[in-house]
């Protein structure tokens, strides 16, 4: 793949590039009676890329396979390195199919929606209507060049979907059975958070069409265990990982029309939180000490204490010392956090902040 200016990290292609060239492989080997080695696959950004082609056989005389190997360059994607399979099947045109009519359909590995609130509606396959778009040129595109007036059947299939489903958050979304084809430009950016906060964005929707009316934020796995024994009278859709995007989330919560918010988190994420952090990256632990330092000095009056708070290697362990001599520290931070949410997502919202020990204790909770 090539690499972006400037950069090491190589970019990839999505599931429904895959999808797409895997389509137009299939029907040019049914068409030519020749696989492909490649295709060259026309993104949602109006730029072709060259795809590889892993697999082709013929099944009947109207019906073949093909898959491609997914590559996600060098972002950190389960997907990445996945089978990516299309089977298609050439139809007689008849007056309830027109020609250049094509029907896309998922088939194993490729998960169903049962849940409202996503690009897809419940009891289709889980295939976005980037990919659905991308897989309709590229077979058109081969017909056309063949000038042969026919409809098309499309079914998407992954081999190891189910699999890979369990490393996803899909059940969450109500999206069973196996992964989602997915893809807005067709391009993978390495590193990017595309993908994590588009996500958010998904299971918000998904909460507010199930009837959830109160979110409970928090920012992984962990977190989101210990919040869900706390507020157990609350659906599953209601707990939404957002990871370290705090601002965005936030923004995104208030115009989905939430208006009550609860933020649920460990101690080192909050205290980066609490200094106002779009982001809480790793990387800002240093400054987000030398600020925990501060405020330990502002409620305790003790600079010796405020110092060692300073020097601390982590924040967990602050966290230690904290509780073992100036909880009171504790408050400040989680108010300060309900004050930096607030300014994220504007007025009329209620901010509820819980702040967890590392053995899933509540040591603040701001209502």
């Amino acid at each position: 793949m090539a690499r972006t200016s400037g950069k090491k990290l190589r970019t990839g292609f999505t599931t429904g590039t895959a999808a797409a060239a895997a389509a137009k492989g299939a029907l040019i080997y049914l068409l030519e009676r020749k696989p492909p080695e490649n295709v060259i696959i026309m993104l949602l950004t109006e730029q072709p890329i060259t795809i590889g082609i892993h697999s082709c056989y013929r099944e009947s005389a109207e019906s073949a396979r093909c898959s491609v190997i997914k590559d996600a360059g060098d972002d950190p994607d389960v997907t990445h390195k996945a089978e990516i399979g299309v089977s298609v099947i050439l139809v007689d045109t008849a007056a309830d199919r027109p020609p250049f009519d094509v029907r896309i359909s998922g088939g194993k590995g490729v998960g169903r929606v049962t849940k409202p609130g996503l690009d897809v509606p419940p009891g289709e396959p889980a295939i976005n209507p980037g990919p659905r778009k991308m897989i309709t040129r590229s077979v058109t595109e081969v017909l056309k060049a063949h000038a042969l007036k026919r409809a098309v059947d499309v079914e998407v299939f992954v081999p190891q979907g189910q699999t890979l489903a369990r490393k996803t958050l899909n059940a969450r979304l109500g999206i069973l059975g196996g992964i989602s084809i997915l893809g807005t430009t067709g391009v993978v950016k390495p590193m990017s958070h595309e993908a994590y906060v588009a996500t958010i964005q998904s299971s918000m929707s998904v909460a507010r069409a199930m009837g959830v009316t109160r979110l409970v934020l928090t920012t992984g796995r962990r977190s989101e265990r210990y919040a869900q024994t706390v507020f157990d009278s609350l659906q599953e859709e209601a707990f939404i990982q957002i990871g370290d995007y705090f601002k965005v989330s936030l923004e995104m919560a208030a115009s989905a029309g939430f208006r009550q918010i609860t933020l649920a988190v460990f101690f080192g994420k909050a205290v980066k939180m609490a200094q106002g952090a779009a982001h809480t990256h790793a990387a800002k632990s240093r400054l987000a000490l030398n600020r925990l330092a501060g405020w330990a000095l502002e409620t305790t009056g003790d600079g010796d204490f405020a110092e060692r708070i300073r020097q601390a290697n982590t924040a967990r362990q602050a966290f230690e010392m904290i509780c073992g001599r100036y909880p009171a520290v504790i408050p400040q931070v989680g108010r300060r956090i309900v004050a930096a949410a607030a300014k994220f997502c504007g007025r009329g919202i209620h901010i509820q902040c819980v702040i967890f020990d590392y053995n899933g204790q509540m040591v603040f909770n701001s209502d």
